[in-house]
């Protein structure tokens, strides 16, 4: 862990070196990842199955890509009664918010009496990323799929990495098709974004690509922007925890190694806080969990590249470093973190006290998971259904309306020096004589 405190000589460069950008912007990452979007562009399928041997190991041809009725069925029957209930707990809860989030066709009379609204339909396809690898991610199944389904969407195609003998983890497969996918390919990496968004002669183009994934994955969403439209930048995994010295140190310290254990290298997480001592407690208490992590070594890894500990003046300090920050998510465990909360702008999730920890919204809470990383979280906010939605406006004038219109219509026109707007209004008010 990287230390610093208000007082060193050095904290303002510090700062500095803390809030760098992320793995999300690494020119070497994006530059490979240029590559490979390149090559599904020029070969399609070939670069795929050749990219998914390369970097999974597992030899395909296109006609394996797609995952078969029977394999979707023997997951089925390979997920035990504790997976399946997991899975329903969630779903109830992911399922209710969404449909909340939903937004509704609605219309209205403006100024002149002409009827205005807006209508929101599902996208039509859409491309769903779910990262697998070392930690396959059951619960972002149900964090993206299941929000397409709510919003209707009728084409629901998923894409995720497959082991060298082209298996996928069965309770994913089981998540994944339990929350309503139409089409599930065994291919991850930058070359499935580039596949979706590109279209190849087996995975067909998509509208719009969803999901987090490691620094490649967002890298191509973001060279592929344009192409296709995109959710946000969700890249490896963060947390900041904010806190005085009522906080635990025993849970802060369990939730910063859980950030710290999905195995990219590139997961950040920060402590912020106005007390020394609970610092220190902190790092005693990482040290101690730590042993008994399954994943020890990958939780190290990511510790020492991008973990900090930050002692700051006061919360209002701390407040402001969080916010420049813009972590993905911001944990508050302060006397009043209601209150401290208010001030917090820029995170993709906040949990309030000592009770909420971040695995809740990771698993079960209910709002999507896939949130902002690596900064963004200051432009973007997580995924929510209302981004499966195209939304439309509606405008309908009769003759009424239109004549008390026109006046205004002709001044822009005139201003703007367009003549024909201004008489594709006009005549439709002129006189039978005079129109040609």
């Amino acid at each position: 862990m990287n230390i610093i405190g208000h007082k060193d000589a050095d904290y303002a460069d510090r700062l500095m070196e803390l809030t760098a950008p992320s793995s999300l912007f690494d020119p070497g990452i994006e530059q490979r990842t240029r590559d490979i979007v390149a090559a599904v562009q020029a070969e399609g399928d070939g670069a795929v199955a050749r990219f998914t041997e390369q970097f999974d190991r597992a030899k395909l041809t296109p006609s394996q890509f797609a995952l078969t009725k029977a394999e979707l069925v023997g997951a089925g029957l390979k997920a035990d009664p504790e997976v399946r209930r997991a899975v329903a707990v969630a779903s109830r809860n992911i399922t209710a918010f969404s449909r909340k989030s939903l937004r509704r066709n609605w219309s209205g009379k403006n100024a002149q009496g002409a009827e205005v609204g807006e209508k929101f339909d599902p996208f039509q396809r859409v491309g769903l990323y779910i990262p697998g690898g070392t930690a396959p991610l059951v619960s972002t199944a149900l964090m993206t799929v299941l929000l397409a389904k709510v919003a209707g969407c009728p084409e629901i195609v998923v894409c995720t990495p497959c082991g060298a003998d082209g298996t996928i983890n069965p309770a994913l497969l089981y998540a994944v098709h339990s929350a309503g996918a139409t089409e599930i390919y065994r291919v991850g990496g930058a070359q499935a974004i580039a596949a979706m968004a590109l279209g190849t002669g087996t995975i067909g183009r998509v509208q719009k690509i969803f999901g987090p994934g490691n620094a490649y994955v967002v890298a191509a969403k973001r060279l592929l922007f344009g192409h296709v439209a995109v959710d946000l930048l969700p890249g490896p995994s963060e947390v900041l925890v904010l806190a005085d010295e009522t906080a635990e140190p025993r849970f802060i310290a369990a939730d910063m190694l859980a950030q710290a254990e999905h195995g990219s290298g590139h997961e950040r997480v920060w402590l912020i806080s106005t007390s020394k001592p609970l610092l220190k407690a902190v790092e005693r208490e990482m040290t101690r969990q730590l042993k008994t992590l399954s994943r020890s070594g990958f939780v190290q890894r990511a510790l020492e590249a991008n973990g900090w500990m930050i002692h700051v003046k006061n919360l209002d300090e701390g407040v402001v470093l969080a916010n420049r920050i813009a972590p993905e998510h911001c944990e508050i465990m302060t006397r009043q973190p209601a209150r401290v909360a208010e001030k917090i702008v820029t995170a993709g999730a906040i949990f309030l006290g000592s009770y909420s920890p971040t695995v809740l919204g990771d698993y079960v809470a209910g709002p999507s998971h896939t949130l902002p990383t690596g900064g963004a979280g200051a432009s973007f906010a997580g995924l929510t259904v209302d981004q499966f939605q195209r939304r439309t406006s509606v405008v309908r004038y009769d003759k009424p309306a239109l004549k008390k219109a026109l006046p205004s219509v002709l001044k822009f026109a005139e201003l703007e020096g367009l003549s024909a707007h201004g008489q594709s209004a006009a005549i439709r008010l002129a006189p039978k004589s005079n129109r040609r």
